[in-house]
C-alpha cells in the first residue's frame, strides 16, 4: 500500500524548512518560518537544529546558519569566492552608483532616482533590472515606476539589511 504512513504522504519537517529557505533566499526569522510551514514555534525549533545538524555533517557547499536576520540556507565561506568567478556581475560605475542610490533611498520613484542621478538612470536602471538587482513597479498614480533592489541584491552583496536613513 502506498501512502499509508505519515513520512510517505508528506515530506518530514525538517526538509520543509530547507525548501522554505532555499525558496526565499534571504534569512527568514523563527516565526516567519512558522508561518511558512504551517507548525508550531518548538516543531520548527526542533526541526532547524536537525537541519543544522545535518548540513553539518555531510561534505556539502551549503549550511543553515542564524545570523541577525534569521536562518538562511547559504554557500559556505569557503565556496564564496567561485561566485565572482562563475557569476560574474558587469556593473559600470555609473550604474553601480545608481544601484546604491536604490538601495539606500528605495523604493523609490524613478523620477526622483532621474533626478538625482541624471538621464543615463533610465540605462542604468534597464541593466540592473535585467541582471536582478532592482525591480520596478508602475505606480498607481500616475506613469513612473517605482524602483527597488531585490533578494538577489542582498545575496550577491553578502547584506542582511542596509541601514535605515
Amino acid at each position: 500500500m502506498v501512502g499509508t504512513t505519515e513520512t510517505a504522504a508528506s515530506p518530514r519537517l525538517a526538509t520543509v524548512i530547507e525548501a522554505i529557505l532555499y525558496l526565499k533566499a534571504q534569512p527568514l526569522s523563527l516565526s516567519k518560518i512558522v508561518e511558512y510551514a504551517h507548525c508550531d514555534r518548538d516543531d520548527a525549533e526542533d526541526a532547524l537544529i536537525e537541519l543544522m545538524q545535518d548540513y553539518a555533517h555531510r561534505d556539502s557547499a551549503l549550511e543553515i546558519v542564524e545570523t541577525d536576520g534569521g536562518y538562511s540556507l547559504q554557500l559556505r565561506q569557503t565556496y564564496k569566492s567561485m561566485v565572482n568567478t562563475l557569476v560574474p556581475v558587469d556593473i559600470g560605475v555609473g550604474a553601480l552608483r545608481t544601484l546604491a542610490a536604490i538601495a539606500l533611498k528605495g523604493p523609490i520613484a524613478q523620477t526622483d532616482l532621474v533626478e538625482l542621478r541624471g538621464s543615463g538612470a533610465y540605462h542604468h536602471v534597464h541593466d540592473l533590472v535585467e541582471q536582478g538587482f532592482v525591480q520596478k513597479r508602475r505606480q498607481s498614480s500616475g506613469r513612473s515606476y517605482r524602483v527597488q533592489v531585490t533578494n538577489q541584491f542582498y545575496q550577491y552583496f553578502e547584506i542582511d539589511q542596509l541601514p535605515k536613513i
